[in-house]
């Protein structure tokens, strides 16, 4: 029997990036993920429970009835060889074990920060310092209200000058889009730099 070419073997191979979305625990990351995904997005939402009482702080979420336990997955396919899947981390502490695994070969990651609690985006800062992945930081806009000066931000996570920090409406596709813009033109200058410091 014979088969004919898919579209996609007919031409140059697919080229794969692997991109995180992290955050603290209700920072947006699952919304982000479905925004802007091409597919329906994998989700591993669990609904809240008393279990979770003294082990999730809710300031500033009080309305958030579901957690990501383990993660968010969608995918965006650009142009006719190119394809990027993203991968939402869980915001709690006590999955942080599983940000490993899921940063294993990524390209860059964002970090989704939540000025109500940006004490919060800390820990997704010091994990993609101390492993020296290229990240971007989105201020995400809750209720299209930019309130913070991305500048100050900047100053209260104590970023590398270099690291981008830029707002994002997280449930708008155009402003995922320009995070995700914004990683990539990040990691290609950082590694043009590379390149030249060789």
């Amino acid at each position: 029997m014979a088969f004919a070419p898919s579209e996609a073997a007919a031409g140059p191979p697919l080229a794969v990036l692997k991109v995180l979305v992290a955050g603290g625990f209700g920072a947006g990351k699952t919304t982000m993920v479905g925004a802007i995904s091409e597919v329906r997005p994998l989700t591993t939402e669990e609904v809240l429970t008393s279990a979770s009482v003294g082990q999730d702080d809710l300031t500033g979420v009080g309305n958030k009835t579901t957690t990501t336990v383990a993660m968010d997955f969608g995918r965006i396919t650009i142009g006719r060889h190119l394809v990027m899947y993203l991968f939402g981390t869980p915001g709690q502490p006590r999955f942080r074990f599983m940000w490993d695994e899921l940063a294993y070969g990524a390209l860059g990651a964002v970090v989704l920060a939540d000025t109500r609690r940006l004490s919060d985006s800390f820990p997704a800062v010091d994990y993609f310092e101390g492993r020296n992945l290229p990240f971007v930081v989105a201020i995400n806009c809750f209720n299209g209200v930019e309130s913070h000066d991305p500048q100050d931000v900047r100053v209260a996570l104590d970023l590398d000058p270099s690291v981008p920090a830029l707002m994002c409406d997280a449930r708008r596709t155009d402003s995922v889009r320009n995070v995700l813009v914004a990683l990539v033109e990040h990691v290609m200058t950082g590694r043009a730099r590379a390149g030249a410091g060789q």
